[in-house]
């Protein structure tokens, strides 16, 4: 059975370049890089060329850039780490009702603590309006986190316009960068964050590793404490495989990055078409500009989307529902929700997202596909409907 993968928002398939340079380290740079001997030495020079590596790409200096495990402990250490640092009197933050469960649950947690949280409204496509983040500020106002581009619909969100708020009041900007860094042009000066996450696994790169940059100036509290690694930042002996996995997934996504992104939306663009063609009372979701080139999410009145899930899966179509972190949740999206649609249309929606190894002959099979087991599926409803 030839099958299709549609499901890149949640992880991406290792690229061969990058399963030899990881083995490579494993064989040849397994010292601990904090030793000062000769195999300490080695793993060391491969850290500082990854840091470099991923430094140039986010247009920030070296310095600048920590390696945590993964973009969920990025999102944590930016988020915690700011709050512990604090003034007394600054005791407010602000962030988006369509946030990576990374970052709501983190500032839930500090809504527990005693902390004041606002969680700003999107409009119907998913997108925050830069005025409410103006409206929201206060003078105890701390720190203001908003995602590049949502993980489920793909909304790109107004990142410059939200920073120059932020700098005219002089609030810390986060932006969890995960689903755009490799594919899109993440540079932190054009963005004008303070804080921004981002992770490999989603750009071709190992999982377990992801960085977080810190402008130069932005101080904050140490999430893991034990060893002085990572500039006394990020305790525990850094992953160097995959972390120089992570440096070479980067490396290719920046000489391919413009080329891949414009294909991978043509791609986006061809599967949506055929799908209105093929279900014509089909949804979309998600700005229709500023989107996420590789996601599309649809909704198909009438259709389980865990239904329909299952069924394409046993044909060889792999897709989602949503953010994988929530798979197995029977609760409808938060993200859906915020946008303005019905538990039950939510309950009818799937994200499929694509990426650098999809070709037009596998978005028109799946296409196909989809519409079939959609059509199905909505006979079968009418006719339990119509014996009951």
């Amino acid at each position: 059975m030839r099958t299709v993968y549609l499901d890149h928002a949640a992880t991406t398939p290792i690229a061969p370049e990058v399963r030899e340079v990881v083995a490579r380290a494993m064989a040849e740079c397994w010292g601990n890089p904090s030793s000062l001997h000769l195999f300490g030495r080695r793993a060391r020079d491969l850290l500082d060329e990854a840091r470099v590596t991923v430094a140039q790409a986010l247009g920030c200096l070296d310095a600048e850039v920590f390696f945590t495990s993964s973009g969920t402990e990025s999102d944590n250490m930016a988020i915690f780490g700011a709050a512990r640092v604090a003034p007394p009197h600054k005791r407010h933050l602000v962030t988006t009702q369509i946030e990576h469960h990374a970052v709501l649950h983190a500032f839930q947690r500090l809504q527990k603590e005693g902390w004041e949280v606002t969680y700003l409204p999107v409009d119907s496509w998913g997108r925050v309006d830069p005025d409410d983040v103006r409206r929201a500020l206060r003078e105890e106002t701390w720190l203001v986190s908003v995602m590049h581009a949502n993980n489920e619909v793909g909304t790109l969100q107004p990142i410059r316009e939200i920073a120059a708020v932020c700098r005219e009041r002089g609030v810390w900007l986060h932006c969890d960068a995960v689903q755009t860094f490799g594919l899109l042009d993440v540079k932190v000066d054009d963005l004008g964050v303070d804080m921004l996450s981002v992770s490999a696994h989603k750009l071709y790169g190992p999982k377990g590793v992801g960085a977080l940059y810190l402008r130069g100036g932005v101080k904050i509290a140490p999430l893991l404490v034990g060893g002085a690694q990572e500039r006394e930042l990020r305790a525990g002996t850094e992953n160097v495989p995959a972390i120089a996995g992570f440096a070479c997934a980067v490396e290719l996504s920046q000489n391919r990055y413009a080329q891949a992104a414009s294909c991978i939306a043509q791609l986006r663009e061809r599967l949506e078409a055929h799908l209105l063609e093929r279900i014509p009372d089909l949804q979309v979701n998600g700005h229709p500009e500023h989107r996420h080139p590789g996601i599309l999410s649809v909704t198909i009145e009438g259709v389980s989307a865990e239904s329909l899930l299952i069924a394409l899966d046993r044909r060889g179509i792999a897709a989602s529902a949503g953010a994988a972190c929530s798979a197995g949740s029977i609760e409808p999206s938060h993200v859906l929700l915020a946008l303005g649609m019905s538990e039950e249309r939510a309950m009818s929606t799937i994200r499929l997202s694509l990426g650098r190894g999809n070709t037009p002959e596998e978005v028109d099979m799946a296409a196909e596909m989809i519409a079939e087991e959609a059509h199905r599926l909505r006979r079968r409803a009418r006719a339990v409907a119509s014996v009951r």
